[in-house]
């Protein structure tokens, strides 16, 4: 059956338009929980937990069913298993979070493959099919979508070739999001593996939203309905962690380089920091006095916010609360600095 695309118009624009604000509006983040089945099922054997799909749905009913997560949560981006299954209750996990005002997001890349004439770069994959998923998905509530892209900084790394290819993927995936009236959110990460700088980083990074941002402009994307979720600037893993201060200033300098002021907000992936330093490099970004920046400034954190609770959970129904309050506890600290754009 031929998938129906929604005709361009005020309405697709305005709704999207909206949803974007909402996700990085009123001091409040985004939740991401949305981990490949290989990857939670990894997770939960790490913490003695049998990786079966029942084991997997407790652990996200634990997490969403937090009390009072909206207070610091716009959106939650789900696995689309999870955007499929029913809390212990059968109330599917859809109308969980619309009942509290949470944005529900599903994840729709589907990993990645490697890239041909590059030493070992790859690119995400998804495409194929992704209309009438996304028509699915939108049928089933979800209201915004997450692509993300893997760059690498090394010798010669990140290369054009892997960059633009990796830039042109996220551009179709987020001119189909919006056919759909659905909110892309993209996230191009250059990872924090490996041992070089601060500098190294930026100029990195740098590459890789120029070319981001054109793709985007090229495929007619409307940046106004639109979210961004990169990475800190940061140096590699294996040296140690630069201050918050430093982080923040070039952060800052790259972003204003090369994000368009349309973008309504950035949300920034916390890609393997621990949790207390990702907020400490949030804090240090937020705008103060009179300082004025184009966009909202806020975090879509994955392993830094639900890493404590399946810690403090571990699959015990005894310790359902201990792992919310751990949840709570990482959202409260992130939401806690968050300052509007003046």
């Amino acid at each position: 059956m031929p998938v129906s695309i929604l005709a361009p118009g005020a309405d697709v624009r305005d709704g999207v338009h909206d949803v974007a604000g909402r996700l990085v509006s009123g001091r409040r983040g985004i939740l991401a929980v949305d981990e490949s089945i290989p990857t939670m099922n990894a997770r939960l054997a790490a913490v003695g937990v049998e990786p079966t799909a029942d084991n997997r749905r407790d652990y996200r009913e634990m997490l969403l069913s937090a009390p009072s997560l909206e207070h610091g949560v716009s959106g939650a981006i789900l696995n689309p298993e999870t955007l499929g299954q029913t809390t212990a209750d059968g109330t599917p996990f859809a109308d969980l979070l619309a009942a509290r005002g949470i944005l529900v997001g599903v994840k729709v890349d589907t990993g990645t493959s490697l890239l041909p004439r590059t030493a070992g770069e790859t690119v995400t994959e998804g495409l194929d099919g992704l209309g009438e998923r996304l028509a699915g998905y939108a049928a089933a509530g979800a209201r915004f979508a997450k692509w993300r892209a893997v760059l690498r900084v090394g010798p010669r790394r990140p290369t054009a070739r892997a960059v633009t290819a990796n830039a042109h993927a996220l551009a179709r995936y987020a001119s189909l999001c919006q056919a759909h009236g659905i909110v892309p959110v993209v996230e191009p990460e250059v990872l924090m593996d490996g041992d070089h700088g601060v500098a190294r980083c930026a100029l990195a990074t740098s590459g890789v939203l120029r070319e981001v941002f054109r793709q985007l402009t090229a495929a007619g994307v409307d940046l106004a309905g639109t979210v961004l979720k990169p990475n800190f600037v940061v140096p590699g893993s294996r040296v140690p962690a630069a201050p918050p201060a430093e982080v923040a200033a070039v952060t800052r300098e790259v972003l204003g380089a090369h994000v368009p002021p349309t973008v309504p907000g950035v949300a920034f992936l916390s890609g393997g920091l621990p949790p207390e330093l990702a907020t400490a490099y949030l804090a240090a970004l937020q705008p103060s006095g009179a300082e004025r920046l184009p966009w909202q400034l806020t975090f879509s954190f994955g392993r830094a916010l639900v890493d404590p609770a399946l810690t403090a959970w571990a699959g015990r129904r005894d310790r359902w609360a201990d792992g919310q309050r751990a949840l709570l506890h990482r959202v409260e600290a992130n939401a806690g600095v968050l300052r509007p754009a003046l």
